[in-house]
């Protein structure tokens, strides 16, 4: 079996990114590492979002940004400036791209073409089996996402962001590329949280995503039914499809640090990487691979990186309202976009503000609600 320092599971966003940072960071020169995926070139697989403050490390890779978003509901809507803030959107093949572009000028990275059986760890060190031999790690960081760990618990809900998007293009110049739709919940509801996302990228393309945060999926018809609807809504007839996406992202609080160990850390969506109250990950790993980084030069045992904060607790809380109450996801997000700041509910959602700041956000949604999932919780 052939011995690395590092072995990373999985070469998507969280995986490619950690070797990223490894090999950018002169400390790594001297370590081997090895990235395992059963495919290298993953293309246009995703359509990264996220909000942000000023400049960022990705901005060379953008496809678009907006400092403008709609918001939709039937008791608040309103187009919201964000400056300093930006929305930005990345696709994922530019993105990949661009990665493997500085690590594979690291000689001490290698990357394997292969399928994970399983990996097991041992007194100092992590096996991993894969259907193209045996390889031995110090520290293994694992993105492969087993939902059958947490599906089945029922100490913390598990709701899904699922979507189906289109990439459409029309004839005419019909879209105002310099806003976004961020929320627009005047789509039928239909006992769930469900919202429209809109994204123009130009005046002639856009995606439209039909999301819900909801625990059940729905049949693909459902999701393109919606879209349709959407597009005979604002009038756009004369159209074409030029690419379609879809997913299913886990919302849920559950304690994904407990699976972590002294010589395995689960990264990304598989190590609770993607923000529980909102599905949104790309942001989150982008902090977190940083703070592993720095973590890795300095301490030993991977199951202390990862700690609970107060936004753990926040993010259960809604969990358990959009969880027993899913039909009135529609009106919270509205109360909380008519009454808070934009700015700090941006903060609060990156996990980024002060106590005062986190009441400004908590005592802009009805209250009853999360009382009552308070209190069960504590009792």
């Amino acid at each position: 079996m052939t011995n690395y320092d590092y072995i990373i599971l999985g070469a998507g966003a969280s995986g490619l990114m950690l070797a990223y940072r490894m090999a950018l960071d002169d400390f790594f020169n001297d370590k081997s590492i090895l990235i395992i995926d059963k495919e290298k070139q993953k293309g246009n697989d995703r359509t990264w979002c996220f909000w942000e403050n000023g400049e960022g490390e990705w901005d060379d890779m953008l496809t678009k940004t907006w400092s403008k978003i709609y918001f939709g509901s039937d008791s608040y809507k309103g187009d919201i400036e964000i400056l300093p803030y930006q929305y930005k959107m990345i696709r994922s093949e530019d993105f990949y791209d661009s990665l493997w572009q500085k690590i594979e000028e690291k000689a001490n990275i290698t990357f394997l073409n292969a399928e994970v059986v399983n990996f097991t760890e041992l007194n100092d060190y992590v096996q991993i089996i894969t259907n193209n031999g045996s390889y031995v790690a110090s520290k293994l960081y694992n993105s492969i996402h087993d939902a059958n760990l947490y599906v089945n618990q029922k100490k913390y809900p598990v709701l899904q962001q699922h979507f189906v998007g289109w990439f459409i293009k029309t004839e005419d110049a019909v879209f105002d590329d310099t806003m976004a739709t961020f929320m627009d919940f005047t789509v039928p509801q239909n006992g769930n949280t469900r919202f429209m996302y809109v994204l123009p990228i130009d005046k002639k393309t856009a995606l439209f995503e039909y999301t819900l945060f909801s625990k059940d999926l729905l049949q693909l018809n459902e999701y393109e039914t919606a879209i349709i609807d959407c597009l005979k809504k604002n009038n756009i007839t004369d159209y074409k499809i030029v690419e379609k996406e879809k997913g299913s992202i886990p919302m849920t609080s559950f304690e994904f640090a407990k699976l972590n160990s002294k010589h395995i850390l689960n990264i990304g969506t598989a190590g609770g990487w993607t923000k529980a109250s909102t599905g949104y990950t790309f942001r989150n790993t982008t902090k977190k691979t940083k703070a592993l980084v720095d973590f890795l030069k300095t301490e030993n045992d991977l199951s202390k990186f990862q700690k609970k904060s107060k936004f753990w607790f926040y993010d259960l809380l809604f969990l358990d309202v959009l969880a027993n109450h899913n039909s009135e996801g529609a009106a919270l997000f509205a109360s909380m976009f008519k009454k808070a700041d934009l700015k700090t509910i941006f903060k609060f959602l990156d996990e980024e503000s002060t106590f005062l700041e986190d009441l400004k956000v908590i005592l802009s949604v009805p209250p009853k609600r999360f009382i009552q999932s308070l209190l069960k919780r504590l009792f």
